[in-house]
Formats: structure tokens, C-alpha cells, sequence
């Protein structure tokens, strides 16, 4: 009997190691769940002038944010390449900063809708030992993490009728159980799940036209779905087999890009150009689920993200509503539930947030990273330091004690363990 309790105890302490293990990831766009939330209780030590730089290396232009897995991180970033300007995938040691391999992944030039350090705004998933990863013109890669060989392609133009958008794809592929989901098909299959491991196209759904957004795994009401946030407004099916769940009718002008906020049953969204913002909540209707309008603020008001995704904590959301506020634009406190604007403070622009051990890291847009207290009482700034320059409108990554960010110039890793 002892034998087997000790067994036991071990069986349950290494799996216990394994959760702790994986969850230290921030695998792909807004961390392992998709929230922008950091899930394992850290020390965010800041001391005096700033948190240890480990290293800074260049990320020459575009908005990709950082994955980190392990020893690596990966980034999509624009090179010239035999004088020409090309979009390639990277993977760096995460503890020098030092490039382990690239891949070419097509045409780098874009069209300047960003101005200045204009590039690729998809983000790597990886998965498995895999890194998927989504170009701008609606190509789907899957490359093997330890080396950057491809696996696998597909591409959405060629052979899905594929409508791409004005200043071209910006969304991240995302994988749960053995699919990668991705949007940009045509009539009948704007949505597909691809088998992960060989890329064959499980199912593909739906007659919708894409936006910038990438889409949200979630389990609402017991119910694992998709939600895709397109010209119509937010779509959810089933993950399984692409089965439409529910429908939440939003306006679309000229573009958005932030994904959808999930939080318990109700599920938020927003786009620029005065368009505007509003929460849907789901409920059950008979057998199935349906989305009912909690509350719209049209854009002439102020609460409107563009691809400044919030994060919601406990009822809140806190992140940067503004579009057309560059550089002054301000953070926001919202009370979800109703779209109130509890507290706002100037100064970050369309930077992008995410929180760790209920602190608030944003990511201001001229490259400040700022420590906030998350509570809807008033704004609390707790430190901050210019970690980067450079227009920096990615999200940060966080991973076992350290933060990655980066601008359309560089990018840098900073400790805040203290040590």
C-alpha cells in the first residue's frame, strides 16, 4: 500500500511539473489562452531604472508579436533577401536573442497602410513542435520548430477562392485539439480546420468576408466553439465540424482587428473608424445557443479599440481605446456589462496590454512598457521604462519571470524576476 501511495504521489507530482511546465509558455497571439492573461502567479520585481535587459536585437519592420516555447521565440518579421524585400518566420534562443533559423514565407512588400516600418502583423502559433504560421496573402505554413523546414502549406487564394482584405491579411492561425483554423476562403469555405499534422482540410464552412481579426477558441456555456470576428460581426461554430452555433450582428466600415473578448457568457468587440463597440451575451435556446445585444456604443463615443485587444479581469476591461489618438491616445478602465468608462489616463496611443499576476503590462505605442494596477477605482501606475523604440503597436509575450517586446525596429527580452 505504501509502494503504490508513493506512486501515486509521484504520478501526480509530474504531472503537476508538466502543467506548470507548459503553462510558463506564451505559444502564440495573446498568450496560451488567447485572453492576453499570463496564468501562473509571478514576481514582478521592478527595480530601480528599469528591469534587467537580457538582450535587444533588431526586428525590422512589421507588428508580429513574439510566441515563446521553451528555449525558442518566433516572429514574423520583413528582409531583404537577393535585393528583394521577402516576409520570413524566425526563431531566436530566447536567452540570447540569437537567430537559430528563418523562413522565406513569400512577398514582403506591403502597401504602407501603416506608414512607416509597415510589415507582417500575424503572429506564430506553435504547437506540437510545430510552428504554424499565416502570411499576408492568405498562405498557411507549417514548419518544423527545431529546424524551420516546411511540413506543409496551404494556400487560401489558389485553392479556396480566397478573398483576401485592403492592406492585405493580418490575422494568426490558431490550433486546438489536432486542427489549425485560419479565414479568407470563399463561398461556402471562409472558415477551415486543417489536420495540424498534415494539413488536410477537415472542414470548411460559411460565406463571410475576412477582417484583420484573428480568431478566439473558447468554451462558453459549456460549449467549445470558434469565433471569428468578420464584416458581419462576430461568427462562432462548432471546432469539430464548423456547425454555426450563433451570430452577433456588428458594423463594419473599413477595418478591425482585434479579437474577440470572451469573458464567462459574454463575448465584447470593437472597430475604428468611428464604427464603435458592444457585447453580445449567449445564452441557451433549445438545443443550441443564441447571442442577444447587451449593449452598442456607436464610434462617435468613446470606447473603440482597433487592434488594441483589452483584457478582461474580473468584470473590466482595461486596454488602449483609441484610433485615431496616436501617441496621446488614452487607457481605459470599461466596465463590461455596460460599456461605462470608469477611469481613463492619456499617453499610450495603439499600444496593446496583457496582464500578469493581476497587473496590467502596456505596451504604450512609443515603446514605453508601463506597470498598472488592474482595479476599475482609478488609473495607478506602478513604474515604467522605454523598452524599445519605434512605432510598437505588438503585443508583449510573457514567460517564466520575462517579457518580450518588440517595434517595427527592435526587440528586446526583460527579466523581472529581480535576479
Amino acid at each position: 500500500m505504501k509502494k503504490l501511495t508513493v506512486t501515486v504521489v509521484v504520478v501526480v507530482l509530474l504531472v503537476k511539473l508538466s502543467v506548470v511546465l507548459n503553462a510558463a509558455d506564451w505559444p502564440q497571439y495573446r498568450g496560451p489562452n488567447q485572453d492576453g492573461i499570463y496564468p501562473e502567479k509571478v514576481n514582478l520585481n521592478w527595480p530601480t531604472g528599469g528591469p534587467k535587459v537580457i538582450w535587444k536585437v533588431p526586428t525590422q519592420n512589421g507588428f508580429s508579436s513574439f510566441a515563446v516555447v521553451g528555449n525558442k521565440v518566433f516572429i514574423q518579421v520583413n528582409r531583404e533577401i537577393n535585393g528583394a524585400l521577402r516576409e520570413i518566420c524566425v526563431a531566436m534562443d530566447a536567452a540570447t536573442g540569437k537567430e537559430l533559423w528563418f523562413t522565406d514565407m513569400g512577398i514582403g512588400k506591403y502597401d504602407g497602410g501603416a506608414g512607416p516600418g509597415d510589415g507582417p502583423r500575424s503572429t506564430p502559433t506553435v504547437n506540437d513542435g510545430m510552428v504554424y504560421t499565416f502570411n499576408q496573402h492568405l498562405v498557411l505554413f507549417c514548419l518544423d520548430a527545431a529546424t524551420g523546414k516546411l511540413v506543409w502549406s496551404k494556400d487560401l487564394m489558389k485553392d479556396h477562392a480566397g478573398r483576401n482584405i485592403g492592406w492585405k491579411s493580418a490575422a494568426s492561425p490558431v490550433v486546438d485539439g489536432n486542427l489549425v483554423f485560419v479565414a479568407g476562403g470563399g463561398p461556402g469555405q471562409s472558415f477551415l480546420a486543417s489536420n495540424k499534422k498534415t494539413g488536410e482540410i477537415v472542414w470548411k464552412v460559411e460565406d463571410e468576408i475576412i477582417t484583420h481579426s484573428t480568431p478566439v477558441v473558447a468554451t462558453i456555456l459549456d460549449v467549445r466553439q470558434v469565433i471569428f470576428f468578420v464584416k458581419s460581426g462576430l461568427v462562432s461554430v462548432a471546432p469539430g465540424d464548423g456547425k454555426l452555433l450563433w451570430k452577433f450582428p456588428f458594423n463594419f466600415k473599413v477595418s478591425t482587428a482585434i479579437s474577440p473578448v470572451v469573458s464567462g457568457d459574454i463575448v465584447y468587440c470593437s472597430a475604428g473608424y468611428d464604427v464603435g463597440s458592444g457585447a453580445c451575451k449567449i445564452s441557451r435556446e433549445g438545443s443550441g445557443l443564441k447571442a442577444t445585444e447587451m449593449w452598442k456604443i456607436p464610434g462617435n463615443k468613446p470606447i473603440a479599440n482597433h487592434w488594441s485587444t483589452p483584457v478582461c479581469k474580473d468584470g473590466y476591461l482595461y486596454g488602449m481605446f483609441s484610433f485615431k489618438q496616436f501617441k496621446t491616445g488614452p487607457m481605459k478602465c470599461v466596465e463590461l456589462a455596460t460599456g461605462k468608462v470608469m477611469w481613463e489616463q492619456p499617453g499610450f496611443g495603439p499600444g496593446n496590454v496583457i496582464l500578469v499576476n493581476n497587473k496590467l503590462l502596456a505596451l504604450a505605442d512609443d515603446g514605453q512598457l508601463v506597470l498598472i494596477e488592474a482595479v476599475p477605482t482609478a488609473y495607478k501606475e506602478i513604474a515604467r521604462v522605454q523598452a524599445v523604440t519605434g512605432k510598437s503597436w505588438s503585443t508583449p509575450a510573457f514567460s517564466d519571470g520575462r517579457v518580450y517586446v518588440r517595434s517595427a525596429k527592435e526587440g528586446t527580452c526583460l527579466d523581472f524576476t529581480g535576479k
